[in-house]
């Protein structure tokens, strides 16, 4: 069983920063696909970012174009948390975020956007909400 706790929402202001955490716990594999979905209120789910980890060593990083040049996503290994670095943020970004993982993703290119539905990941946190004023 995974077990994901996300940390480091709240409110800023417009063209601040904020750096999400999410905390992973259990035996995710080694290829497995993380993520950061966000839902704001009325809409659907959208995947935001998204993080490969191969058992070979490697890793490729995906985004949504509304997020590049302003958001990135990365692991801390020896912590074993997922972090979202965001920058430049702007009302538009104000969301409830959610971390997100699939385990045992053999098939790295399952991980990038043209596949990253919600159905595809098995396990969720319980969000950390993001709010940006102008």
């Amino acid at each position: 069983q995974v077990q994901l706790v996300e940390s480091g929402g709240g409110s800023v202001q417009a063209g601040g920063s904020l750096r999400l955490s999410c905390a992973a716990s259990g035996y995710m594999g080694t290829d497995y696909c993380m993520g950061w979905f966000r839902q704001a209120p009325g809409k659907e789910r959208e995947v935001v970012a998204t993080i490969y980890t191969s058992g070979t060593g490697g890793s490729n990083t995906y985004y949504a174009d509304s997020v590049k040049g302003r958001f990135t996503i990365s692991r801390d290994n020896t912590k074993n948390t997922l972090l979202l670095q965001m920058s430049s943020l702007n009302a538009e970004d104000t969301a409830m975020y959610y971390c997100t993982a699939r385990r045992f993703m053999v098939v790295g290119q399952y991980c990038s956007l043209a596949y990253a539905t919600p159905g595809l990941f098995g396990y969720w946190g319980q969000g950390t909400q993001v709010t940006v004023s102008s």
